[in-house]
C-alpha cells in the first residue's frame, strides 16, 4: 500500500527539514529564528517552523532581491 502525504498550510517543519529545503546549515536556520526573520513555534522542547512561515520568509527575500 502506498502512503500519500498531503501538505497543508497548517503543517510544521523540523529544523532539519528547513535546512534541506533552504540548503543551509543548522546554525543559519537558528539564526533566522533568533533574529525573527523566520517565525517558529515550540512543541515540547522542539522547534517547528510552520510551512506558511517558510513561505513568508521566501516571499520576503524575493521582494528584497528585486
Amino acid at each position: 500500500m502506498t502512503q500519500t502525504t498531503i501538505t497543508t498550510d497548517l503543517d510544521a517543519l523540523t529544523v532539519p527539514e528547513v535546512m534541506a529545503r533552504l540548503r543551509v546549515g543548522r546554525h543559519k536556520v537558528y539564526d533566522l529564528i533568533r533574529t525573527r526573520q523566520l517565525r517558529s513555534i515550540k512543541v515540547g522542547g522542539a522547534r517547528r517552523i510552520p510551512v506558511v512561515a517558510l513561505a513568508a520568509y521566501l516571499s520576503q527575500r524575493l521582494e528584497e532581491d528585486n
